[in-house]
């Protein structure tokens, strides 16, 4: 299971149905065998990070039962350099920290009033044009890089707070806090579903939300095309009716994005990832905590413009 986040897609987090899709273990007693797939396996050691010696892989594995390690005793686990919750966690608040302060320094220092709103916006959209490579850049990276990630939550940070003002300022009054209410309603909803079995993310999961993205995504560009060249709103995807009903579904996405984005974090812990890895788990729920907010900030806009 692949997250949409290509900081994901190639770091080898991804289990289905709770077993490891790529990394099967070697049964009890059998010869420790490295597969291509686990971007942590080298040579026959298995994982390096559970510490494995030569021969019985699961000798010093701190997630084997003792039955496992053919009636040795149990043994401390050895978390020193492993990626943990608490490092997620820490990482993920200190990126959007990042965002959210330069969205408020966006917010206060760039006005969206009659005589400065064109040079306020053009700065929003310059900030989010190096946001996007900023992403890129890091995305296709095969280490995370601290600076460009929270340089990437600067520059989005920005952009978010200049297009938040013109919405709460302009289009309905109140909207940004609206927007941030629902993002973190999203979050907590996904995040308990998940925890409690309630979503099952599994490669079916997996190719549905894949595939809905990419349609929607397509006629998102379809649509800008149609408004650059041919003016107005393009096909009418982001206004009236037909806008709302998009905005809800992206809002849907975002929350199945949430969901594959908890199941990497997860695989992550359990394959002992190292301690560098929480900074694409920050990474990824940024990307997707942003893709959410938009889209009900436009949802919210695109409601109150109706009135």
């Amino acid at each position: 299971m692949r997250s949409r986040n290509p900081v994901f897609s190639r770091r080898g987090f991804s289990r289905d149905n709770g077993y490891a899709g790529f990394n099967a273990a070697p049964q009890a007693g059998g010869p420790a065998v490295a597969t291509q797939a686990n971007p942590y396996a080298q040579g026959t050691q298995g994982n390096p990070y559970a510490q494995q010696p030569a021969g019985n892989p699961y000798a010093q594995n701190p997630y084997a039962q003792p039955d496992q390690q053919f009636g040795a005793p149990p043994q401390a686990p050895a978390t020193t350099g492993r990626m943990t919750m608490d490092d997620v966690v820490i990482r993920t608040g200190s990126t959007l920290g990042v965002l959210v302060v330069t969205a408020a320094l966006a917010w206060a220092l760039l006005p969206v009033d009659d005589a400065n709103i064109s040079r306020s916006y053009g700065i929003g959209i310059g900030a989010a044009l190096i946001g996007m490579v900023l992403a890129l850049v890091q995305s296709f990276k095969r280490k995370p890089t601290p600076a460009l990630i929270l340089s990437y939550a600067a520059f989005e940070g920005v952009f978010l707070g200049v297009v938040s003002s013109v919405v709460d300022n302009r289009i309905a009054d109140g909207a940004a806090m609206q927007a941030v209410i629902g993002t973190m309603a999203v979050f907590a909803g996904v995040l308990i579903a998940y925890k409690a079995g309630w979503i099952r993310v599994n490669r079916r999961f997996y190719g549905f939300v894949m595939a809905a993205a990419l349609g929607f995504v397509f006629l998102m560009m379809v649509n800008l095309l149609f408004a650059v060249f041919g003016g107005g709103d393009g096909l009418g995807f982001r206004s009236g009716a037909l806008g709302v009903v998009f905005g809800i579904v992206g809002i849907i996405l975002g929350a199945c994005f949430l969901a594959l984005d908890f199941k990497q974090v997860e695989d992550g812990l359990a394959y002992g990832a190292p301690r560098e890895e929480a900074w694409f788990a920050a990474f990824g729920l940024t990307l997707t905590l942003v893709w959410i907010y938009l889209e009900f900030l436009r949802l919210i806009a695109i409601l109150n413009s109706n009135d």
